[in-house]
């Protein structure tokens, strides 16, 4: 197994797991609400900046691997997991969301591996609309997790996260929809060829 400097971060963003559920089940009288919020919010910003430095590093310092174009994903994959599993515990967001986004990257991750292993992996490589999910799936696990209203603007942070989170869902099954039209023309071949 390699180890570089991008797979290390990788690493640590899969460190922070643990680290988010901790912070919410800390004793009351450790931290505020406000403080877990806070914390956890930090946190998962911390751990999405080092998804963009360890795929700027790979690529900068020539350190890309197979085990690190393996483990990115799957650690982008786990702590958003986390946080939708945290998110409906705290009852912050629909549990409905959380299924339709991991069954999607299950799902997906599944399609990719198989069309890996036959040779056809650029038919599903990633989308523009794949960007915009993502995105909007971020800043609405960043806005959920604090949860408290932001105080300059009076915003609520629940209210907008909710809204961004449903269109990160509607998104994901557009996009879901969209790898699935692009393998299927394969998949139809291999099916037709096993008959």
């Amino acid at each position: 197994m390699p180890f570089n400097l991008p797979i290390f971060l990788t690493w640590l963003r899969i460190l922070a797991i643990p680290l988010l559920i901790l912070v919410f089940n800390l004793p009351p009288s450790w931290l505020t609400p406000l403080e877990r919020n806070l914390f956890a919010t930090l946190l998962f910003i911390a751990a999405a900046l080092t998804d963009w430095l360890d795929g700027f590093l790979a690529r900068r310092l020539n350190q890309t691997s197979a085990f690190g174009a393996f483990l990115d994903p799957v650690a982008d994959k786990l702590i958003v997991a986390a946080a939708l599993f945290m998110l409906v515990e705290l009852d912050r967001t629909n549990a409905a969301v959380a299924v339709i986004i991991i069954g999607r990257e299950i799902t997906i991750s599944a399609l990719r591996e198989w069309m890996a292993k036959i040779g056809a992996a650029k038919s599903v490589a990633v989308s523009m609309i794949g960007k915009i999910k993502t995105t909007a799936q971020m800043i609405a696990i960043i806005l959920l997790l604090y949860g408290a209203p932001i105080p300059i603007l009076g915003w609520s942070t629940l209210a907008i996260g909710n809204v961004l989170i449903w269109v990160a869902a509607l998104l994901t099954l557009w996009s879901m929809g969209y790898y699935l039209h692009k393998a299927w023309p394969e998949i139809a071949r291999r099916s037709a060829s096993t008959s």
